[in-house]
C-alpha cells in the first residue's frame, strides 16, 4: 500500500521543514534537559514532572514521525505555473458569499496547509472541493453541516 501524497504550495513545505527543524534541535533538547531534572528529584514512581516531560517527549517524537512521513510524501505545487483559468490548488480566489453578500479572499491548499481562519482553505474540504474547477463568474452552491452556501467567483490569481 503506497502512502498518500501530500499535496503542498512552496510556502507549506518550507513552514513545515521548519516546524521539523525546530522539533529535531530545539523541543528534543529541551525535553530532555526536563527530564534530566525530573530524574535529579528522585523517585520516578510519583514523579508528575517526569511523567509530564515523557508525555512530552512522546508527543514530538510522534509529530516528527508525521512531519517526516508528510514530507517524504509531498506534491509541491508551483504556484508560478497554476492557471488562473480554472480554480485549483495553489490559486488565490476572491468570493462573493451570494448569502450574505459579503466578498472573501482565499488561497486553495493542501489539506496539510488548510487553517480557514488564515483564508487558506483545503482542496479536500467541501468548500474546497466544491470550487475547484470553476471560473470567475460562475456561481457554485457547496453544500456544508451549517446547510448550503452559495458563492459567486469574481477572480483567480495567483
Amino acid at each position: 500500500m503506497s502512502d498518500k501524497k501530500v499535496v503542498l504550495t512552496y510556502e507549506g513545505l518550507k513552514k513545515l521543514e521548519e516546524e521539523l527543524q525546530d522539533l529535531k534541535t530545539v523541543r528534543r533538547k529541551d525535553i530532555a534537559e526536563k527530564i534530566k531534572e525530573a530524574r535529579g528529584q528522585g523517585d520516578l514512581s510519583e514523579n508528575a514532572e517526569y511523567d509530564a516531560a515523557k508525555e512530552e517527549q512522546a508527543e514530538v517524537e510522534a509529530r516528527i514521525v508525521k512531519l517526516e512521513k508528510m514530507l517524504r510524501n509531498a506534491e509541491v505545487i508551483d504556484e508560478e505555473e497554476v492557471s488562473t483559468d480554472v480554480i485549483n490548488v495553489g490559486c488565490k480566489i476572491t468570493l462573493l458569499d451570494l448569502n450574505y453578500n459579503e466578498t472573501e479572499e482565499y488561497a486553495i491548499v493542501g489539506s496539510a496547509e488548510a487553517d480557514p481562519g488564515e483564508g487558506k482553505l483545503s482542496n479536500e474540504s467541501p468548500v474546497g472541493m466544491g470550487l475547484i474547477g470553476h471560473k470567475v463568474g460562475d456561481e457554485v452552491e457547496v453544500e456544508v453541516p451549517e446547510g448550503m452556501i452559495r458563492f459567486k467567483v469574481m477572480d483567480i490569481h495567483r
